[in-house]
C-alpha cells in the first residue's frame, strides 16, 4: 500500500445517530476525497443483505458509536478488510479477538476525545475549588453573598492538591492543562515509572496516599476487571473532609454505595459525569445531595467537538491509504490496561 493513488474501498459502520452527528456533509466530502466511500446509510446491522454486499468489497471500515461487533462471522463476509478507523474512543465494543488474529490495523480517536473530557475536568477542579455551585445556590436562596472575614482560608485554588488516578490519555491531558496553575499534582498509576512521573511534572504516590493528601481526586482509570470498584470505601473514607471526587471515567470504577454514604454525611463533595447505572433511578439518594453534581455523561465530545472525531477519521484514512500507517494506532497488547 505504498502507491499514493491507492483509494481504499471504505464503508461507515455505526448507528445512524452517530453517523448524522459526527459526519456532517462537509466531513463526508472530505472522507470521500481520500477513499472510495460506499454510499449512505451507514451500516448499523452487519447481517443484512446490503451489509454483506458492501462488506464483501471493503478494505477499510470507519466506525463510531453503535458499530456492531466485528466477530468471526462478520469478518468472513469481509475478506478484503484490513483496517478500522474508529471515530470515537474505546474500541472494546466492536474490535474482537478475530480482528487481531487476522492482523487488522486499528486506529482510535481516543486522543481527540480526551481533550474535551480534560477540559471539563479542569473546569470542575477550578469551580469546586472555589465552591462556586454551593455558593451560587446560597446566594440564590438567601440573597446574601459571602463577605470578609467569613470566607474560609480552605477555599480557593492557590496551591491546591489535585490527585490524578491513572495517566490515561485523559489523565495526561488534565495534567497538561493544570500546568499553568499553582496546583500540586499527585499521580497514582502503576504503569508509570518514577522517571516518567518526573517528566510529567507530578509526584507519584501510592493509591491511599493519593486519596488522603488530595483536595480533589480526579478518576481517569479505564473500567477493567481489575479496576471495577477500585475506588472503594477505604479510599473514600481516607479523603479529607470537604475533598472533591470527580469521575469522568466509568461509574463502576467507584463504589457508589460508599460514595453515597460519604456524600450524604457531608464528608466529601463529588462531580459525577458517569454513574452506575446510567442514568441513576429518580429515587437514588445522590440526587438529593447538594454537595454532588451529576451531569449526563457530557464530558466527552459534544456538538462542534464532533468535528475533531471526523477530522481524525479523514486524516487516518488518508495516512493508511498512503502507506504511512496510522498516527494513532490501537495496540492489542495495551488493551489489558487501557479503555
Amino acid at each position: 500500500m505504498t502507491d499514493s493513488t491507492f483509494r481504499p474501498r471504505t464503508a461507515l459502520a455505526m448507528s445512524q445517530a452517530a453517523a448524522t452527528a459526527v459526519l456532517d456533509p462537509e466531513s463526508l466530502a472530505a472522507l470521500a476525497a481520500v477513499c472510495d466511500l460506499a454510499p449512505p446509510p451507514a451500516l448499523d446491522d452487519l447481517t443484512t443483505a446490503r451489509a454483506r454486499e458492501v462488506l464483501a468489497e471493503v478494505d477499510l471500515l470507519v466506525t463510531c458509536w453503535g458499530c456492531p461487533p466485528l466477530d468471526t462471522d462478520v469478518l468472513a463476509t469481509a475478506p478484503r478488510l484490513r483496517a478500522v478507523v474508529h471515530a470515537a474512543g474505546s474500541v472494546r465494543g466492536h474490535i474482537t479477538e478475530a480482528c487481531w488474529e487476522r492482523g487488522i490495523e486499528v486506529s482510535s480517536a481516543a486522543a481527540a476525545n480526551a481533550l474535551p473530557v480534560a477540559e471539563y475536568t479542569l473546569a470542575m477542579i477550578l469551580l469546586t475549588g472555589k465552591q462556586v455551585l454551593e455558593r451560587a445556590r446560597t446566594l440564590r436562596s438567601t440573597g446574601i453573598r459571602d463577605r470578609l472575614p467569613h470566607i474560609p482560608r480552605t477555599l480557593g485554588n492557590h496551591r491546591r492538591t489535585v490527585g490524578i488516578l491513572s495517566a490515561s490519555l485523559t489523565g495526561r491531558r488534565v495534567i497538561e492543562l493544570l500546568r499553568p496553575y499553582d496546583i500540586q499534582i499527585l499521580l497514582h498509576d502503576p504503569y508509570v515509572s518514577d522517571t516518567e512521573a518526573a517528566e510529567l511534572g507530578v509526584d507519584k504516590t501510592e493509591l491511599t496516599e493519593l486519596f488522603a493528601r488530595s483536595n480533589t481526586v480526579s478518576v481517569h482509570t479505564p473500567l477493567l476487571p481489575a479496576t471495577r470498584g477500585l475506588v472503594g470505601r477505604p479510599l473514600i473514607e481516607a479523603m479529607r473532609p470537604g475533598a472533591v471526587l470527580i469521575n469522568t471515567a466509568r461509574g463502576a470504577v467507584v463504589d457508589q454505595d460508599a460514595l453515597t454514604d460519604a456524600a450524604r454525611a457531608g464528608r466529601i463533595r463529588a462531580v459525577l459525569d458517569v454513574t452506575d447505572p446510567e442514568v441513576l433511578p429518580p429515587e437514588h439518594p445522590l440526587w438529593a445531595c447538594d454537595n454532588v453534581l451529576i451531569t449526563p455523561h457530557l464530558a466527552g465530545s459534544q456538538g462542534n467537538e464532533w468535528r475533531r472525531l471526523a477530522e481524525h477519521a479523514v486524516a487516518e484514512t488518508a495516512r493508511w491509504a498512503s502507506g504511512a500507517g496510522f498516527l494513532h494506532p490501537v495496540r492489542r497488547e495495551r488493551l489489558a490496561y487501557s479503555a
